[in-house]
C-alpha cells in the first residue's frame, strides 16, 4: 500500500495565487471586498503597500522596468493617482519563448486618502524600480499624550 499526502485546502491555495497573479481582473471580487480606498484600472496593476506610521503615510510601488521620469503621480479631491507604462520589448516569434509572464502596458492606480493625509508635501521618488511616496499628516492631527498628574 502506498502513503499519498493529501492536502484538501491546496486546491485553494492555488485559486488565490491565480486570483492575485498581475492581469487579472478582480473587479468582480472589489465589489465584496470592505477596502474601497484602491481602485485598479488598467490591463495590468503594480504591488502595492501602504503603511500607516505616527507622522506619514507611506505608499511602497514595484514597478519594474518603468524610469521613475515616466510616471505621473497627481492628487486631486482626496485622491491620489499614479499613472504610467512599461514598455514592452520587441520580440521576434522564433526567439524561443515557452513563456511570457511579464506584463507590459499602461497601468493606474487610484488610492482614496483619510482627512488626515497633508496634500501639500507629498514627496515621491523611485530607485530601482520601487516607488515610495511620502505622504505626511497635518501636524493638528497628530495624537498627543496627555500627562496625569495626581
Amino acid at each position: 500500500m502506498t502513503l499519498v499526502n493529501y492536502e484538501p485546502w491546496s486546491l485553494l491555495g492555488r485559486l488565490q495565487h491565480q486570483l492575485n497573479q498581475p492581469g487579472f481582473s478582480n473587479k468582480a471580487l472589489a465589489d465584496n471586498d470592505s477596502d474601497y480606498s484602491n481602485v485598479t484600472t488598467s490591463r495590468w496593476s503594480p504591488a502595492v503597500d501602504i503603511k500607516e506610521e505616527a507622522n506619514r503615510f507611506l505608499i511602497t510601488a514595484d514597478l519594474p522596468g518603468v524610469d521613475p521620469k515616466d510616471i505621473e503621480i497627481t492628487m486631486d479631491n482626496g485622491v491620489l493617482s499614479i499613472k504610467g507604462e512599461r514598455q514592452s520589448e520587441a520580440r521576434e516569434e522564433n526567439e524561443g519563448y515557452k513563456r511570457v509572464e511579464r506584463v507590459n502596458g499602461a497601468f493606474y492606480r487610484r488610492f482614496s486618502l483619510p482627512d488626515t493625509a497633508d496634500a501639500e508635501r507629498i514627496e515621491a521618488k523611485g530607485k530601482n524600480g520601487v516607488l515610495e511616496i511620502t505622504l505626511p499628516k497635518h501636524e493638528k492631527v497628530q495624537p498627543r499624550k496627555i500627562q496625569v498628574n495626581g
